[in-house]
């Protein structure tokens, strides 16, 4: 039995974020330690004789804005209603040519984030010994020591947030022994370099834009020694027998209209102004706000291990379950660092970090909205980081903005719709190929994050200023979109794709085009009942709730398959590839929760033969993002160990020596391994989702404690209707629960079978215990 009492127990971090550590240098970028401030970053190698800091920034695009009608497909209003038709008659190849002929988009100057040139420091040093690097996750502070010759010498870098630089200190314990020269070097767009560290250029390239629009790029360094004398060339810096030095790194572009050189300067002065300690100061300060928010103790790792052998022994079984706590912080480090309030965009396919090999891909570092650019985001909220989420709600406005013409011009339809790709101007036109170009519930699915972050706030301001204009617009889309299926009187989507996937039509036919797939079906629900609830909260637009209720209600229902499966089509079609990586339609599971065990619980049953089907076949694309899902998936399932097994894959089968998760090589089209922010979000939002899940009605303690974490403790996590949420427990049962309320309702607690119906005042914490 569960009960609650009052309590003054703070609400604090008991134990330290965690630090990643290696005892050697870095030869590779997924060896490379990553910093960022929202907006600039950098992966810092930790070299020695050679430091190298690979840079990169958001607003760095190839490509350029242009209007909708330039990417549709002319005469494709015409053809929507013929494709439908034949759908609905069963010919599903001719849909198929049809929709391949007319559907599609095109994206001549649609582009991608660029890399920047590396920042590199040559010291020239001999053999070095007592070799150590870290990436401090609470501070955001990376630093790099060694000894050469019985001098030792330390390096700190850091991206400050507040002052929105990177910052290189450079220091040593004997007098006059810090000599080097640094440079920009390895641009992979055109562009010169100016007297010390200095670089102008624009950021072009040929293989997704036209090779001329893209923005235009200034990266300006400062380098200020104490001692020793310092010299200044065309294109770098050197510097001999100094004490320390700092080195103050600023990047502009003309994001937005703004002047890139005045951008640099400004920021160069005010940080020299400031000085180093200020500057560091204010970054730690800055950035450990938000690391503490939250503390995970699994009570076993590893932390005097090197990661990278800690990440190898896991792979071998050997039990570290502090590392997997570790990569839940790392998660919530990369959010802090890659998407902050004020971010002019939200985190890319690889977050703020460009390796310069997906936008050399076919699929390009951009913003992918059939599972990537959501997942980005799934740690934010139940990890408390709600403010980094804003970059997404900005970026949004400018999507729906976009995809109304998009409506208009394609289906003939009010509201508002993205496809599956995005760029930084908010393209909103199908895609370039079938398979994947015709998810037409792409940007209705990022949308859903509005009223999550509401669910979680409660704050009516921002449901009424930012949410409900995008919300109300999607769903007037859907409400359009949705036809009647001649067959049973109830409405589908359509025509559109299950993302990526393909099946087997009747005919023997190869197809990916269809009406009624659940992926839609998933999405129509979410955003028509987020709308009217919405609107029910902001007492507004009467009339549209009870067209919304009257829609839901005909809704086609979800659907189990001749195998026991979760079908992902209407009809009960074969996949084409069964071991396909993308499981649209288990996003009913996750993160929706119009499937779960205890209230639709065939359908929980059939969610899992889908996912034991996909990982059985031959070939199953196994790769971050897929197993960041099955471990969500397996969590919304209740079961613990299950989830483990995804969580623990993740780690060890895709994420590299750094721990950053990766696009496995030979999926997608991909030549190698390839990094993706998505992994590594979706991995924290994973643990979350072991110990804490809620609805605006109920909160779950311990919903999926895997069995080889019996003894723990968790600060911080959030939960929806404004709470925030303490846990300890021991030999797998919970010890006491801190539930600390910022607004009044009735909620109930659960943990197992056991419920609590209570009302949690504002500021009013309770502790819950059971007997």
């Amino acid at each position: 039995m569960l009960t609650a009492s009052p309590t003054t127990e703070p609400h604090r971090a008991v134990v330290p974020v965690g630090t990643l550590w290696y005892d050697r240098p870095a030869e590779r970028w997924f060896e490379a330690l990553p910093i960022g401030n929202g907006r600039l970053g950098g992966m810092v190698y930790g070299g020695a004789p050679a430091e190298r800091i690979d840079l990169s920034e958001s607003t760095v695009w190839s490509g350029g804005p242009s209007p909708s009608s330039a990417d549709l497909s002319p005469g494709a209003r015409e053809q929507v209603p013929k494709v439908r038709k034949l759908l609905f008659a069963g010919e599903y190849a001719k849909a198929q040519q049809l929709a391949a002929d007319h559907l599609l988009g095109t994206r001549a100057s649609f582009g991608t984030n660029l890399p920047l040139p590396h920042l590199s420091l040559s010291f020239g040093h001999g053999p070095v010994t007592n070799y150590r690097r870290a990436l401090d996750l609470e501070t955001g502070l990376t630093s790099v020591t060694y000894e050469v010759d019985e001098v030792r010498f330390t390096r700190e870098v850091f991206a400050s947030h507040p002052h929105g630089v990177i910052a290189v200190h450079l220091t040593a314990d004997r007098p006059r022994a810090l000599s080097f020269t640094t440079e920009l070097a390895g641009s992979v767009f055109p562009g010169r370099v100016g007297p010390g560290v200095a670089f102008s250029g624009r950021a072009v390239e040929s293989l997704h834009s036209d090779g001329t629009a893209g923005s235009l790029v200034e990266i300006r360094g400062h380098v200020e020694a104490h001692g020793g004398t310092t010299t200044v060339a065309e294109g770098r810096c050197e510097v001999a027998g100094a004490d320390s030095v700092v080195l103050c790194v600023a990047v502009g572009t003309d994001w937005d209209g703004a002047d890139p050189v005045r951008q640099v300067e400004e920021l160069l002065a005010a940080a020299v102004g400031a000085g180093y300690d200020e500057i560091r100061a204010a970054h730690v300060d800055d950035h450990s706000r938000l690391m503490r928010r939250v503390s995970l103790d699994l009570h076993d790792g590893q932390d005097d291990v090197p990661t990278d052998r800690r990440r190898e022994r896991l792979a071998a079984g050997e039990q570290d379950e502090g590392l997997l706590a570790l990569y839940f912080q790392y998660g919530r480090y990369l959010t802090v660092a890659g998407s902050r309030a004020d971010s002019p965009l939200p985190l890319a396919l690889q977050g703020l970090w460009n390796d310069g090999l997906a936008s050399g891909a076919s699929w390009s570092n951009d913003f992918h909205l059939d599972v990537n650019t959501q997942q980005n985001y799934w740690a934010a909220e139940p990890t408390n980081l709600a403010e980094c989420h804003t970059p997404l709600f900005r970026f949004l406005e400018r999507l729906a903005d976009s995809g109304r013409s998009t409506a208009t011009g394609m289906y003939d339809a009010p509201g508002w719709v993205a496809h599956t790709v995005t760029n930084a101007w908010g393209y909103s036109a199908p895609g370039t190929a079938m398979g994947w170009g015709l998810n037409v519930t792409g940007g209705t699915w990022l949308a859903t994050h509005l009223w999550e972050h509401y669910e979680y706030g409660g704050d009516t301001t921002f449901l009424r200023e930012v949410a409900y204009p995008v919300l109300r617009e999607a769903a007037l889309f859907l409400l359009a979109y949705l036809s009647e299926d001649p067959a049973t009187g109830l409405l589908v989507s359509g025509p559109s794709e299950s993302p990526e996937n393909w099946f087997v039509a009747p005919d023997g036919s190869r197809c990916s085009v269809a009406m009624g797939n659940t992926v839609d079906r998933v999405f129509t629900e979410a955003i028509l009942t987020d709308c009217g609830a919405a609107a029910e909260v902001l007492g507004l637009d009467t009339e549209l709730r009870v067209e919304i209720e009257a829609a839901l209600a005909r809704l086609s229902p979800y659907r189990i398959g001749r195998h026991g499966q979760l079908q992902e089509w209407l009809h009960d079609f074969e996949e084409a590839d069964p071991a396909h990586r993308h499981t649209s339609h288990l996003c009913a599971l996750y993160p929706e929760r119009q499937i779960t065990p205890r209230s639709t619980p065939d359908l929980a049953g059939a969610a899992e033969i889908t996912i034991e089907r996909r990982q059985s076949a031959d070939g199953w694309e196994q790769t971050e993002w897929v197993e960041a899902n099955f471990a969500l998936f397996y969590a919304r399932l209740l079961q613990g160990d299950k989830a483990l097994v995804h969580l623990t894959n993740l780690v060890t089968d895709a994420s590299e020596a750094n721990l950053l998760s990766y696009s496995v090589g030979g999926v997608a089209g991909a030549a190698q391994n390839i990094y993706s922010f998505d992994g590594n979000a979706g991995g924290s939002a994973a643990v979350a989702e072991l110990l804490v899940q809620s609805d605006l009605t109920e909160l779950v303690l311990l919903p999926a404690l895997p069995t080889t974490w019996p003894n723990g403790s968790v600060h911080g996590l959030r939960a929806r209707n404004g709470l925030t949420v303490d846990i300890t427990w021991a030999n797998g049962r919970l010890d006491h629960a801190t539930i600390h309320p910022s607004q009044t309702a009735p909620h109930r607690i659960r943990y197992g079978d056991d419920t609590l119906d209570i009302v949690l005042t504002s500021q009013e914490p309770l502790t819950i215990t059971t007997s």
